[in-house]
């Protein structure tokens, strides 16, 4: 560690750091890295993981630099590296399951060939019904759903309110259940065939 490094105290450094000083910033990443690398490795025992969900912590601190209150610079990078494990964990579960989900129907079924064909159709129809929604909802969706970000990081990375995110789920939610609905009948008319 510099000299540097000790030479500003830590109410300084958040100060500088919510005026956008570089230095500062490149300081606490050199302070801080490596303890929050460490933090993720053990708990995720993924390298590349790890260091993507730290290197993502310090983009998100310098990107929201001027709107964070930040009482403790370890504490508030110790908390985020925490969450960030907890949704990737999280998210891999989820991800998991799809798949799991995903392999036992397909095995239940005749034909791998006809599920491929359903899943396109499915995907085709749910892509349509996206299209059809404003980008912006189309944005809160694809992270919501297809991601398993929470409301509340959504409303931060897309500057929008929770409620805000709610209603570009609820209204997504509502126009793909109507393009799904062909999708339905063609799938109850295959199987009763």
């Amino acid at each position: 560690m510099s000299p540097t490094v000790h030479a500003v105290s830590e109410g300084q450094l958040i100060e500088n750091l919510i005026h956008g000083e570089r230095q500062s910033f490149t300081i606490i990443y050199q302070k801080y890295w490596y303890k929050l690398y460490l933090i993720a490795q053990r708990r995720l025992n993924d390298k590349a993981v790890s260091e993507e969900l730290v290197q993502e912590i310090f983009v998100q601190l310098w990107e929201k630099r001027a709107t964070l209150k930040i009482q403790s610079l370890d504490n508030y990078l110790v908390r985020a590296v925490k969450y960030a494990v907890i949704d990737h964990v999280r998210s891999q579960i989820i991800k998991d399951n799809y798949i799991i989900y995903y392999k036992t129907f397909l095995d239940q079924e005749e034909s791998q060939t006809e599920n491929l064909v359903a899943l396109n159709d499915m995907t085709f129809f749910m892509e349509k019904g996206l299209k059809s929604l404003p980008e912006k909802s189309q944005e809160v969706f694809r992270l919501s759903r297809m991601e398993n970000w929470p409301v509340n990081k959504i409303a931060t990375h897309l500057q929008l309110s929770e409620k805000g995110v709610e209603y570009h789920i609820t209204k997504s939610l509502k126009t793909l259940r109507i393009y799904l609905k062909d999708f339905v009948a063609i799938l109850f008319i295959y199987f009763i065939i």
